[in-house]
Formats: structure tokens, C-alpha cells, sequence
């Protein structure tokens, strides 16, 4: 999970039109840290994510604002499949999150945190 971190929180990205260009650049990011993983890999029926890592960390990617109730219930779907080992969701807006979903570690990287301040 931390070389997955690592790489996702070394974007510096503006805001994305859509969810698949947001994700576009999350592969991308990916793919340059020398990550292995599987793009809309599907873990039950109705049960897929954006990203599933080598080793079982999954990745879920959103845009825009966060419905936080119905993630989280995505997040505990995906904690209860067995090939998953822990969870990254990474979002245009800060989302609270549990540290812990499904008793599977869970992490965020918030990309408008990551943006920074702009001084011109």
C-alpha cells in the first residue's frame, strides 16, 4: 500500500473534466512507480473497482463531490472480497474516511490537499 501512496500522492493535477481522465492520470502515475495492476477489474458481480494493485490494494477513484454514505458502502463490498487487501480512494475533495473498512486498512489521498497554494 505505500509505494501506491507514495505514487498517488506525488500528483499534481488540476481539476479533471471527468472521472476517466482523473483516472487516466492515476494509471499514468501508477505505471511510472513501476506498479503491476488491473483497470476495472471486476471482484464479484456488480463488484468493480477502478484499480486493483499486485497483493490485493485496491484503489477507487471519484470526482467531484463525495456522497460519504454510499462510499462507504462501495468501500465495505469491496473490503469483504478476499483478493482485497487494503483500500486507497483517491478524490478531487477531502472525504472523512474510517482508517479502517470491513477490517481492511483504508487511506485517502485528497487531491485538492495536494494542490497547494497558488502565489502569483
Amino acid at each position: 500500500m505505500g509505494e501506491a501512496l507514495a505514487a498517488l500522492r506525488a500528483l499534481r493535477l488540476p481539476l479533471c473534466r471527468d472521472e476517466f481522465e482523473l483516472q487516466a492520470q492515476v494509471a499514468e502515475a501508477l505505471r511510472r512507480a513501476g506498479l503491476d495492476f488491473a483497470k476495472e477489474a471486476r471482484l464479484a458481480p456488480r463488484c468493480r473497482a477502478d484499480f486493483l494493485l499486485r497483493g490485493g490494494v485496491l484503489i477507487e477513484v471519484k470526482r467531484g463531490r463525495v456522497d460519504r454514505a454510499r462510499l462507504l458502502q462501495q468501500l465495505r463490498r469491496y473490503a469483504a472480497q478476499e483478493a482485497v487487501t487494503s483500500l486507497i480512494v483517491v478524490t478531487e475533495r477531502t472525504v472523512a474516511l474510517p482508517r479502517e473498512v470491513g477490517g481492511k486498512r483504508c487511506a485517502v489521498v485528497a487531491l485538492n490537499r495536494l494542490w497547494g497554494v497558488a502565489i502569483g
